[in-house]
Formats: structure tokens, C-alpha cells, sequence
């Protein structure tokens, strides 16, 4: 009877591996992506109940109570996150993402906290029911175990520091006196118990306990300093921690689900992370081990901000035959994307020929701004990215920046002490008129000054987004005589 229900599990699971897949390629496009999260909602309820019968679940004494009930606490808890993940606002999503996130690098690390606490409670006791309760670990689990432990917990403590900052909990960046060589010291003490964990032949408890304790202190020490204008590319690095330390974990407990399902999210998160940090002008060494968004002495900016009325705003777009629209975190805060979309529309009916510009690490996660016009109704084939619609801004006769800022700062490509100097960015400058929608004069989330501002051919409508682009459409309603 074992036999067929492990067979049975370890088909299901496969069937949920391939729904799994087939899901995240079809997340790859805007039209698909719901349907691909069905299919891949579809392989985790499967992986899930067939949990429930797997022989590895209970092991040679049958059923047993505390693993039951851990199960159905951990099936109660996702409900709750569910109907919270339903209530939760768009402009939310990128800390509700984070914290995810981090909930399953979190799973990784209990898995093999588990697997190591037990296999300690079993010294020199490795029968056969032992083998099957997964309680004794030979050398390639115990180095899986620990290797996953290891960066589950990097990626726990540090996407909750990563919530922190975007929730507005925490303050945007915290940087210490050497503070590589203290994360160094962090890492190489994780290491070295690590290391002592996989050569002892029964894991100490102490050892086991210093182990994660410098491991949750290593994520948050590399976390602590990044400022927000980087959370696009450190979402997508702990979210490749968490898939690899999931597909680690699921090598111990003998789960080919989490083995295929880990790999594939930590190879796709993977290089997600590469293209973010090209889209950052960094390498992967500096995302990982960079201060990030450190500050220098930027060069001054001469001229002034120069404010211009919506009504005027209105007319320039009317009558113009390009529009290209930049939208930003600021467009996210307002919830003003469906006033674009509206906008938009408007624009169209006149003949105007509209177009969105994303830059890759817009917004606050990979995205970000993607997930917004889809929500809003903007069509996929208007939507451009960064490389095709840079250069059709020389011959764009108006940009409308909405609530972006260092992605659209030309100090990046003029100003070597800038941070930001070296991202690649849209050449918004290069347009015949730039408009501005932004609530005052502050800087952007990297804390520094946007050239942009100061042009000559750039006028700024201040104002919250939605009631920026509010008056333009009512702008646009005058012009054609109040009608629709």
C-alpha cells in the first residue's frame, strides 16, 4: 500500500512541478499571467493535498498528530494571508511582496532547523524508522540542510527589513563604521558553524542555535544600508535566495515538488536579479555586497523649477502629435493609473499618438509599474521598455513624467560623484517639452536632486497625481467643447 501512495506522490507531485512551470511562463506576459497563476494555484493545491497521504509525511508509525496539526495550522495561516493579500491595496504590493517573500526563505529555514534539531535528538539512533521519519541526515542532506537554513534565514531577516523600509517603518538607510568588514565577520561565523554542523556526526544544539542566529543578523546587516531606490533589485535577489533554499530543503525531506519548484523560482529570481542590476548600471558582486545607494558630493544645479497650470498642460498635449507618459511611484501612491488610462483615451480620440516608457526598476519591485496600467486597462503593445522607446523621445513632442524621479535624472549620465551615476535611465530630457507631475519640490527615493527638474524644456505641474491628471482630462473636455 506505501508503495502505490509513494508513487502516487511523487506522480502528483511532478504533475504539480510541470503546472508549476507552464504557470511561470505564462506569468512572462501581461495577457497570459492570470491564467498562468491559475495553472500554478491549480499545482500547489495539488502538492498540498497529496501531502496529506504521502507515505514521507508520517513516516514507519503512521500518522502523526503534531505533524497534522502543524500542517493544518500552516493551511489556516495561508487563508488568512490570502483574504489579507485580497484587501491589499496595489500601492502596498511591493512590501505585501517582500514580506511573502521573506515568509518562505522563513520555511526554508525551519525546514532545515527541524531537520538538524532532530537529527540532534537522534544521536547514534539511526534504525530504520529513524531513516523514514527523515531524523537521521547523511552528509549531502546535512550540507543541503544547512546550506538552505543558511540562506532561507538570510532571506527571512532581510525581507522583513526590506518590508520595514517600504512600509515607511524604518528610515531609508542604515549605514555603520565598517560595516563590510562586520558583515564579513557575520557571514564567515554563519559559515564556520555551518561548516562544524556538517562535519560533527550528531549536530549541537548550541552550534545549531549560534548558526541561525548569525544568519537572520547577516540578513539584516545587508539589508540595514540599501536604500529604496534599490528595492527593485533586492526584492528579486531574495526572492532567488528563497527558490534555491526551498529547492535545497526539499532535497532533505525527499519533496521533488519543492526540489523542481525551488529551482525553477530561484533560477528565474536568479536572473531577474541580473536584469535589474544591469538595469542599475552594478554587477551582481555589488548588489550582493555593496553599500547601496551611497551618496556622494553631487555636483550643483543652476536655474529653477519652473511651474506651469494644468489648463496649459492640457492644450500643449491636445495639440501635439507624440505623448509618451512616464509614470512612477508617485502615479502608484495616488492610485492614479486609471486617470491616466482615461487620459490616455482622450489623447487618442484627438489623433494623438500615445505611448508608456517603464524603466526597469520603476516603482518599488520588479514590475511595479507593469502591474499597474495592466490593472487599469492599458493595452500590452502601447507599453514600451526602456531601450525601444529611448530613442523615439528626440522626436516626442510631449513627456509627462507622473510622480518618477531617478529614473528620468540625467545627473546619471553627467555627474560621476552621483550615486546614480552610470544607471541607465529614460532619456526623458531629449523631448521638445517635459511636464512634471509631482507633489512639491523634495527629491526622489535615492535622495538626491533631478537635473530634469531644472531644464529649460521641463515645466512642473504640481499637485497629487490623481488630481493633477484629474484637471488635465477636464482640461481636455474644454477643449472639445465639454463634451466626452
Amino acid at each position: 500500500m506505501d508503495g502505490m501512495l509513494d508513487l502516487l506522490a511523487k506522480a502528483s507531485y511532478f504533475i504539480a512541478a510541470v503546472l508549476f512551470i507552464f504557470g511561470l511562463k505564462r506569468m512572462s506576459s501581461p495577457v497570459t499571467a492570470r491564467r498562468g497563476i491559475q495553472w500554478a494555484g491549480i499545482g500547489m493545491v495539488l502538492a498540498t493535498l497529496v501531502t496529506f497521504v504521502a507515505p514521507t509525511t508520517w513516516g514507519a508509525h503512521g500518522i502523526d498528530p503534531i505533524n497534522l496539526g502543524l500542517m493544518l495550522l500552516a493551511i489556516a495561516l495561508s487563508g488568512v494571508f490570502w483574504l489579507w493579500g485580497k484587501k491589499v491595496p496595489l500601492t502596498d504590493m511591493p512590501q505585501m511582496v517582500a514580506i511573502f517573500n521573506g515568509m518562505g526563505g522563513g520555511s526554508a529555514a525551519a525546514i532545515g532547523a527541524a531537520a538538524l534539531v532532530t537529527a540532534a535528538g537522534h544521536a547514534g539512533a539511526c534504525d530504520a524508522a529513524a531513516m523514514a521519519a527523515h531524523a537521521c541526515l547523511d552528509a549531502t542532506k546535512t550540507t543541503l540542510a544547512v546550506l538552505g537554513a543558511l540562506i532561507g534565514a538570510v532571506s527571512f531577516s532581510g525581507s522583513v527589513i526590506a518590508w520595514a523600509k517600504l512600509d515607511g517603518r524604518m528610515d531609508k538607510r542604515y549605514v555603520f563604521p565598517a560595516q563590510q568588514l562586520v558583515n564579513a565577520a557575520l557571514m564567515a561565523g554563519a559559515l564556520i558553524c555551518g561548516v562544524l554542523l556538517v562535519l560533527q556526526p550528531t549536530p549541537a544544539m548550541p552550534v545549531i542555535a549560534l548558526f541561525f542566529a548569525l544568519a537572520l543578523v547577516v540578513g539584516i546587516a545587508m539589508t540595514l544600508p540599501i536604500g529604496g531606490a534599490d528595492m527593485p533589485v533586492v526584492i528579486s535577489l531574495y526572492n532567488a535566495l528563497t527558490g534555491l533554499a526551498v529547492a535545497f530543503e526539499g532535497y532533505v525531506l525527499q519533496n521533488e515538488a519543492l526540489i523542481i519548484a525551488g529551482t525553477v523560482v530561484g533560477a528565474a529570481g536568479m536572473l531577474l536579479t541580473q536584469l535589474m542590476a544591469k538595469a542599475m548600471n552594478r554587477s551582481l558582486g555589488n548588489v550582493l555586497f555593496g553599500s547601496f545607494g551611497a551618496a556622494g558630493e553631487a555636483q550643483a544645479i543652476s536655474g529653477s523649477q519652473k511651474p506651469i497650470e494644468a489648463s496649459d498642460v492640457a492644450a500643449m498635449m491636445a495639440f501635439a502629435e507624440r505623448v509618451v507618459i512616464v509614470p512612477g511611484y508617485g502615479m502608484a501612491v495616488a492610485q492614479a493609473q486609471h486617470k491616466v488610462w482615461e487620459l490616455t483615451q482622450a489623447l487618442q480620440r484627438r489623433g494623438v499618438q500615445v505611448k508608456f516608457a517603464i524603466h526597469p526598476v520603476a516603482g518599488r519591485m520588479p514590475g511595479h509599474m507593469n502591474v499597474l496600467l495592466a490593472e487599469a486597462g492599458v493595452p500590452y503593445d502601447i507599453i514600451a521598455d526602456m531601450d525601444d522607446i529611448n530613442p523615439e523621445f528626440a522626436i516626442t513632442d510631449v513627456a509627462l513624467v507622473i510622480g518618477a524621479n531617478d529614473v528620468v535624472n540625467p545627473v546619471a549620465k553627467t555627474d560621476p560623484s552621483s550615486p546614480i551615476y552610470g544607471m541607465p535611465i529614460l532619456d526623458v530630457e531629449a523631448a521638445r517639452n517635459v511636464i512634471v507631475v509631482k507633489r512639491g519640490k523634495g527629491t526622489g527615493f535615492a535622495g538626491i536632486e533631478n537635473a530634469l527638474f531644472y531644464a529649460d524644456n521641463t515645466r512642473m505641474l504640481y499637485g497629487d497625481a490623481s488630481g493633477a491628471i484629474a484637471q488635465l482630462i477636464a482640461g481636455m473636455k474644454e477643449l472639445d467643447g465639454g463634451g466626452h
